[in-house]
């Protein structure tokens, strides 16, 4: 993926949940085109904050985008933050439900690699991923990669979760 025409949107979100649901709302509205990639991003700064980025497959698209998400009071910087976006808008990314082969998965999305925490290399074409319908693969090295765990009868899950529970909800 080249970053070339890339756009970051700094909203103040304080968690990723909300950066999905900007991202997503965000991609919609502006009806971007097949190619994009929509990433979450953690700022580690004075003022901690989750922001989001585009990256689109022209740089035609760069000009309109911009006026269109600071015209709607988004504050628009050019590039990305970092090389490590956790992905939400990508190719294929619509396509990935349910319970999927990992070659399956790999076909269908702009998904290069699956890795496993714990296995060493990358698990069988043929293991299953229960996708929960909530898959967040991130840059790695210029790779965009998802991370699985092991989970019951023998198949994969992605390491996210769709509805994590907040830290210290019980307290």
């Amino acid at each position: 993926m080249t970053t070339s025409y890339a756009l970051t949107v700094d909203a103040g979100l304080r968690d990723l949940r909300a950066a999905d649901h900007l991202l997503q709302a965000l991609a919609a509205g502006l009806a971007l085109p097949e190619g994009t990639f929509g990433c979450t991003h953690l700022v580690r700064d004075d003022r901690p904050r989750v922001v989001v980025s585009f990256v689109l497959p022209s740089g035609a698209l760069l000009g309109p985008v911009r006026e269109r998400l600071t015209a709607e009071g988004h504050e628009v910087t050019d590039g990305v933050p970092d090389a490590s976006g956790r992905a939400v808008v990508y190719p294929g990314a619509r396509d990935l439900t349910g319970t999927l082969t990992v070659a399956e998965v790999l076909a269908r999305s702009a998904i290069d690699r699956v890795t496993v925490l714990g296995a060493a290399g990358e698990p069988e074409p043929s293991a299953r991923l229960v996708t929960r319908d909530h898959v967040r693969p991130q840059w790695q090295g210029g790779d965009l990669v998802l991370t699985a765990m092991p989970a019951s009868g023998g198949t994969l899950v992605p390491f996210e979760v769709p509805e994590p529970t907040p830290c210290c909800a019980d307290h």
